[in-house]
């Protein structure tokens, strides 16, 4: 009998024709999951009340033109009360469905390469990682931000529980933290891809990767445990709701059960990839693997398969062929070997493996802490001391090992032979050139071989000199819209709001704020000692229409180079002044049409250079700043660009961090309550970023009373 700490084998799910590639628990109906599989095809499973405990299709869904990858879960809303599922595919894209239809709801469009990881967070956000390098914030059908930075495939993602902070792990080794769309913190220490994140509270987070280990990290980047047992790639991880206990699954044929920081159970199943795993709301677990077999498993007596079943489960997995280089069983020697009688020995903990030999052959058993004995796992094929006498002919050539690529996961499979001594890196080159394929899978293909030839490879691999897989998925903005009369109310500093002590925060006198805000001042000691002089006097005449327009919109290529050359006076390394004037030509800019056009066109790299000179300690660049994100707002206010605003508010987000003065404090506030002003889709991307608890300290602010006053007004309006 089981010891109730133990999982059996609850039941086999069939139905998928190919890998099971993504699972997750589901809101409606109780006990439901949702599995998606390199069939194309996604799918609703519902407990039934038959004597096998199983699980019975209640809903298939299509609509992706290749493999599905990753499926979440997007929590009910008053729109859609029982929830929506997203997937993620081969083909780019993003398929949300209801679950009555099997067509999606809506599409999302934007990465330029496979979708491989999706999460879900408050008010309907959901974030994405493909294997173009990026990962996106969607809200409401539309992308609010792209999360550049990674060098590689972004290969998981999740959304903290915090309101604003999200994380993303890359095929580039690192894990990044980004707030209001900015990272924040890039954490190092995994030796391989990143394949997995699983959240354990608002501080804390595991993360698993292709070098076989799992780390549990602090938001704060300290690493505080690393856990080692599997003996191959990790592919995901599920968490239990206890926030401590958790499991894995990877190319090691294993679901791993973690209890009290060890693993207390190692569960083979006869398949060699065990893609994904979640956690049922009865805590029982699903697995899904390359067999295209659903297992769940229980550690409830009742829940159990029958004795029947179970020894079904245990015969498929001791009929199984296990080649060790993928097995990671070491190296193998046939005269070495015990026979049967070393199976009488008692295992020393759970997952144990040995091998023994009986007649010719190898087999492999695992120690069975639960059922106290040494349970046949499969037998062992192509041991490494016969790989190495024996040759493979591919082509008419002999060859010491033939491996089968799958780089496109749902394309033909491409044979790749290989020497021991030959090089990894040169070999990996000559596959992709051959085969056409991009030099972006330079680094994976060798990594692959030498993973798959440990033991073997002959001196030490060259460092990789390859192209960086940076993809292609850097949004361009289109141009700005005609629209004129933009007005030419100046916003100059503290004298621009008359104090409201006596005014009622009921009437907005704040936002929104749709006309230019301009620095209409010269300092003429600075002009002659500080600064440049044709930039402070630049600042001041394209405030001018006719300088306005010949400057900005005159000839579209002289506007770009205005703009170039006033963001290459803004690197945070700069001469303050510089920065300063820099900002506030680009503010006055705003005061004319043809000047709104071009900066609206060149909206992303200015508000990024921007928001470079967050960490400047420096007042008059931070309202200057602050003056520009407020100009933004105020042009992109009644319009449907959703990115652009999602810009807006995620740089006037990161710069309430760290400024200061308060000026700059109201006119970012100003920024915020413009942009989100009669806009639900803005307020609700604001509120998941977490504005609301980030500004909510500035409402007692009464030195001056505007800042507490437009903080309340702002608060008024998100709620």
């Amino acid at each position: 009998m089981a010891s109730p700490n133990s999982y059996k084998l609850s039941c086999s799910i069939p139905g998928h024709e190919m890998d099971v590639r993504g699972l997750a628990a589901a809101f409606f109906p109780d006990g439901a999951f949702t599995s998606v599989s390199r069939d194309r095809t996604g799918r609703v499973w519902v407990p039934n009340s038959s004597p096998d405990r199983g699980f019975t299709e209640m809903h298939c869904m299509t609509g992706h033109e290749n493999f599905v990858s990753c499926v979440c879960i997007i929590a009910p809303s008053d729109t859609y009360p029982r929830g929506l599922i997203a997937t993620g595919g081969n083909d780019h894209n993003i398929c949300v469905f209801t679950l009555d239809q099997p067509q999606p709801l809506f599409t999302l469009k934007g990465h330029k390469n496979t979708v491989c990881a999706l999460s879900s967070g408050k008010f309907g956000t959901l974030l994405s990682g493909s294997w173009d390098t990026t990962a996106k914030v969607w809200l409401n059908e539309k992308c609010m931000m792209t999360l550049q930075g990674h060098t590689a495939a972004v290969w998981a993602v999740v959304i903290l529980p915090e309101q604003g902070l999200m994380l993303s792990g890359s095929a580039d080794k690192t894990i990044k933290l980004w707030k209001a769309g900015r990272c924040e913190k890039t954490f190092t220490g995994h030796e391989d891809c990143v394949r997995g994140l699983a959240v354990v509270s608002d501080l804390e987070f595991f993360s698993c990767s292709n070098d076989a280990t799992i780390r549990r990290w602090l938001v704060t980047g300290e690493c505080v445990q690393v856990y080692y047992s599997h003996t191959n790639y990790i592919y995901s991880l599920a968490v239990f709701p206890n926030g401590q206990d958790f499991v894995s699954t990877g190319e090691d044929r294993t679901l791993r059960i973690w209890k009290q920081g060890d693993c207390q159970q190692t569960i083979r199943l006869p398949a060699q990839s065990v893609w994904c795993c979640c956690i049922l709301p009865n805590g029982d677990i699903a697995v899904g693997a390359s067999d295209g077999l659903i297992r769940v498993f229980t550690e409830v007596e009742d829940r159990m398969a029958s004795p029947q079943d179970l020894q079904a489960f245990e015969d498929e997995l001791s009929k199984t062929t296990i080649d060790p280089k993928t097995g990671d069983l070491g190296d193998i020697k046939m005269e070495d070997l015990p026979g049967r009688e070393h199976l009488e020995e008692p295992g020393n903990r759970d997952g144990q493996t040995r091998l023994i030999k009986e007649g010719q052959n190898v087999e492999a058993y695992q120690w069975s802490v639960a059922d106290s004995r040494w349970m046949k796992i499969g037998d062992v094929v192509g041991g490494s001391n016969q790989q190495t006498s024996k040759k493979v002919n591919y082509e008419g050539k002999e060859y010491d090992f033939v491996f089968t690529i799958d780089i496109n996961e749902g394309g033909p499979s491409m044979k790749l032979p290989y020497n021991v001594t030959d090089d990894p890196w040169l070999t990996a080159h000559n596959f992709l050139e051959k085969n056409e394929l991009s030099p972006m899978f330079l680094d994976q293909v060798a990594n692959f071989i030498i993973e798959n030839t440990k033991g073997h490879t002959l001196g030490a691999a060259a460092p990789s000199a390859a192209d960086p897989f940076t993809g292609s998925g850097r949004y361009i903005p289109g141009a700005a819209d005609n629209r004129a009369g933009f007005g030419a109310d100046p916003f100059t500093g503290e004298g621009a709001y008359s104090s409201a002590a006596s005014r009622q925060t009921s009437t907005n006198i704040y936002f929104p704020k749709t006309d230019g805000v301009t620095f209409e001042q010269a300092n003429a000691t600075q002009i002659m000692d500080i600064v440049f002089p044709v930039l402070d006097i630049l600042r001041l005449a394209v405030r001018h229409p006719q300088v306005n327009d010949s400057l900005c919109g005159g000839d579209t290529d002289d506007g770009v180079a205005l703009c170039n050359h006033l963001l290459s006076l803004m690197k945070p390394q700069g001469r303050p002044a510089n920065q300063m004037l820099a900002l506030r030509t680009l503010c006055n800019c705003f005061s004319g049409w043809r000047g709104r056009a071009l900066l609206l066109a060149q909206r992303e790299a200015v508000l990024s250079h921007a928001a470079d000179l967050c960490s400047v300690c420096n007042k008059n660049i931070h309202i200057a700043l602050a003056t520009l994100v407020l100009n933004y707002a105020g042009s992109l206010h009644g319009q449907p660009d959703l990115e652009a605003k999602a810009q807006c508010l995620s740089v006037a987000s990161a710069a309430l961090e760290s400024v200061q003065d308060k000026e700059a404090v109201f006119r970012l506030l100003v920024a915020l309550g413009t942009t989100v002003a009669s806009d639900q889709t803005a307020q609700d991307l604001a509120k998941s970023l977490g504005v609301m608890s980030q500004i909510a300290k500035y409402t007692s602010v009464t030195d001056p009373a505007k800042v507490g006053e437009c903080c309340q007004l702002v608060l008024k309006e998100l709620q």
